[in-house]
């Protein structure tokens, strides 16, 4: 019977042995996970970082709302622009003239032309809304409007 009483006081000591290293880890681990907080107890820093959490979900979201701004306002925002130059009058001169277009990402904008000879120099502004304007283009203008609308775009 006293053998029986070691072996139980033994298996009581390794078992108490166990507890109290399993215990220090434990300890360990919470205050490396406590470091730097503020909350007394891991009830108090669970509830720090739910709080925590919650914030930085609301500045995900206040992001977002940025983003959606940002992406509306770069639709109406200059993203290609083409300049085509010839001659309008084969007896005076070289390619003076030009036609240049500036296009927003849905088509819409202005196209300018220059009409140059040795007299006289004239320019038009007429307005572009998806790729087409209510004032009839020249084909040099029609030209810039297709090549400015092509150029490749930031996504």
């Amino acid at each position: 019977m006293t053998q029986a009483l070691e072996i139980i006081a033994y298996i009581g000591a390794a078992s108490t042995l166990i507890l109290v290293g399993w215990t220090t880890v434990i300890e360990l681990r919470l205050r490396k996970f406590l470091r730097g907080r503020t909350a007394r107890s891991l009830e108090d820093t669970i509830i720090e970082l739910v709080r925590d959490g919650d914030t930085i979900a609301q500045g995900i979201k206040n992001v977002e709302a940025a983003l959606d701004g940002v992406n509306t306002r770069l639709t109406k925002a200059l993203r290609g622009s083409h300049v085509v130059r010839f001659n309008a009058f084969p007896d005076s001169g070289g390619n003076q003239s030009f036609a240049a277009a500036l296009l927003n990402e849905e088509g819409d904008g202005v196209v300018f032309s220059s009409l140059y000879s040795r007299e006289r120099t004239s320019v038009y502004a007429k307005p572009v809304k998806n790729l087409t304007s209510s004032y009839e283009l020249s084909r040099e203008e029609e030209e810039a409007i297709t090549r400015a609308h092509e150029k490749p775009q930031i996504n």
